[in-house]
């Protein structure tokens, strides 16, 4: 097909953000930041390679997600504790924030809730921004490692990645069948994940992980939550997932509770206050 006369003119039209977020609830880091520093850890899950475990936290408390041997990725759920229905909405999230979140931006949860889970309140990997090939941290791009996709591109039958450890690992939890609990699994958040799309094809790429030992990412919870993170069999994804021929390593969730009066003034949000009518 020959470009038309006005191709050029036509590619030189200048882009427009969808979603202006200026006008976004700003969150008040200055006072989660304290309440987590004053914080007591009331427990931790230690999430095994090529697994995935599912972790709880109550509204106001803070989890951190940590490497404690080497470059690992995770891929990260939430949903409501009380209702299942609302989770994380990582096309929500990602067309507010942008295709990568970090300090200060949230997880939002799905329609018709459309309300923060979770803040990130620290991201020690906030440095590395995005790199000469558009690689950036922590996206909400990618939707998680899955045999279905795996089976369809090399007639695999691989059970230990990403999507079906997060599927054992809220059925385990929650009591429900395997069947019952897959459908409940969902977009994620990938932690520690440097990923980005490339710039001649479009097509979304990983690279390795620039985490190490001693880096975090802290998230305040805004609701009550059941979490599942599972430590992704791409290790630190320089070469390959969704088999076991890369290096992984286990990754650490700890939870800290705030003392009391830390949250003064503070309340978990409310759902979204759009009417429902749909125009009816």
């Amino acid at each position: 097909m020959h470009p038309p006369a006005d191709a050029d003119a036509r590619r030189a039209i200048a882009p427009v953000i969808c979603y202006p977020n200026d006008s976004l609830p700003a969150p008040d880091l200055a006072l989660y930041r304290a309440a987590r520093d004053g914080a007591d850890k009331t427990g931790e899950v230690l999430v095994p390679p090529r697994d995935a475990r599912a972790f709880r936290v109550p509204a106001g408390h803070v989890f951190r997600i940590s490497p404690v041997e080497g470059p690992q990725v995770g891929d990260l759920n939430l949903w409501n504790a009380h209702d299942l229905s609302e989770r994380f909405y990582s096309g929500k999230s990602r067309a507010l924030h942008g295709t990568h979140l970090t300090t200060g931006e949230r997880m939002w949860s799905s329609f018709p809730h459309l309300r923060p889970m979770a803040t990130i309140i620290e991201d020690t990997l906030s440095w590395y921004g995005i790199d000469q090939y558009g690689g950036s941290v922590h996206d909400v791009i990618g939707t998680r490692c899955d045999p279905y996709t795996g089976n369809l591109l090399s007639g695999t039958q691989y059970h230990h990645c990403c999507h079906s450890n997060l599927t054992r690992a809220l059925a385990y939890e929650t009591g429900m069948s395997l069947h019952e609990a897959e459908p409940h699994v969902h977009d994620v958040l990938n932690v520690f994940m440097c990923t980005g799309f490339t710039r001649d094809t479009g097509q979304y790429f990983m690279k390795a992980s620039p985490v190490r030992p001693g880096d975090h990412l802290d998230f305040f919870a805004e609701i009550d939550l059941l979490g599942a993170l599972s430590a992704c069999p791409g290790g630190d994804c320089s070469s390959e997932h969704s088999s076991d021929a890369a290096a992984c390593h286990p990754l650490l969730v700890e939870v800290f509770a705030p003392q009391p009066g830390a949250l003064d003034g503070w309340t978990s949000p409310p759902v979204n206050g759009y009417d429902r009518s749909h125009g009816r």
